[in-house]
């Protein structure tokens, strides 16, 4: 009997240690779940404050007595081209614009650099550039363009730089003087869409890129040209004053080094007398 009431004893004194210990624990945890709880509930607090600051500092700042008028944006006339096109100093980016772009537009003053690229423009007037003599490089790469009205780039005296490839041109008007570079690949030029005296007074002119048009002959070249593209075109025949003087044996045209007639359907071997004057050969068919 005795030892059944030690064994009994001991059953409760355990079951009490369990419980005692169990309780414990959840208090522990429960506390530190209310410790995190408010931590979480001060940083919500203190964040909302600081946003509650802030929007305060914001209506403080576009409040009529504090705040100072806005620095002019431009003319009027400005504003509709320069929320369609990137315009920074001097530059205007108006490249795949949404609306369809169907014109030139109208330019800041003092705009030097303007880039056109892959819009649908499909003529170019003589009254776009207006007053915009300080042009330097104009790209219409990738338009419709199919028409350039005589003047359109007259007064342009500062132009270094004109693409016009990947249009729909079948003649070209009269260039500026001081042009380096002039690109009117992949369009349909003809040889009759060209006159004799389109490149001849550009005296400045580095780069010529005709490829990919629809060129019977070989245009007249200034002397200053080192690149010629004419790949590409319905060239048959050439003579011996296209690139050299016949009536000068001795005339060297150092200055060109690279002149394409490859994919017209002229043999240049069949005018070996052509070429005398070039320091190396065009690039094109043989034989």
């Amino acid at each position: 009997m005795g030892t059944r009431l030690i064994m009994f004893i001991s059953a409760v004194v355990l079951a009490s240690w369990v419980l005692s210990a169990s309780g414990a624990h959840y208090r522990a945890h429960h506390k530190q779940r209310e410790v995190a709880l408010t931590e979480e509930i001060n940083a919500r607090a203190w964040r909302n404050k600081r946003a509650t600051d802030d929007d305060n500092a914001l209506l403080l700042a576009d409040s009529p007595e504090d705040s100072s008028p806005l620095p002019p944006v431009g003319d009027a006339l400005d504003l509709p081209t320069c929320l369609l096109c990137v315009c920074l100093t001097g530059s205007v980016y108006c490249e795949e614009v949404d609306p369809d772009m169907t014109s030139v537009p109208a330019l800041p003053k003092e705009t030097n650099y303007l880039y056109a690229r892959y819009n649908k423009i499909r003529k170019i007037t003589a009254k776009d550039f207006g007053d915009i003599v300080t042009l330097k490089r104009i790209d219409f790469t990738g338009n419709l363009i199919s028409e350039i009205e005589d003047g359109a780039f007259a007064k342009l005296t500062m132009l270094e730089e004109l693409t016009l490839a990947e249009n729909a041109l079948v003649k070209l008007p009269m260039l500026p003087g001081k042009l380096t570079s002039f690109n009117a690949n992949h369009n349909k030029l003809k040889t009759k869409g060209v006159k004799a005296n389109t490149f001849k007074k550009l005296n400045k002119l580095v780069s010529l890129y005709l490829a990919h048009n629809e060129l019977e002959a070989v245009p007249m070249i200034p002397e200053n040209v080192r690149t010629l593209h004419l790949q590409n075109n319905n060239i048959t025949t050439v003579s011996q004053d296209t690139f050299c003087k016949s009536n000068d044996t001795y005339y060297i045209r150092a200055k060109i080094n690279e002149i394409r007639l490859d994919g017209n359907p002229i043999i240049l071997a069949q005018y070996p007398n052509s070429f005398t004057c070039l320091p190396s050969l065009p690039i094109g068919r043989y034989q």
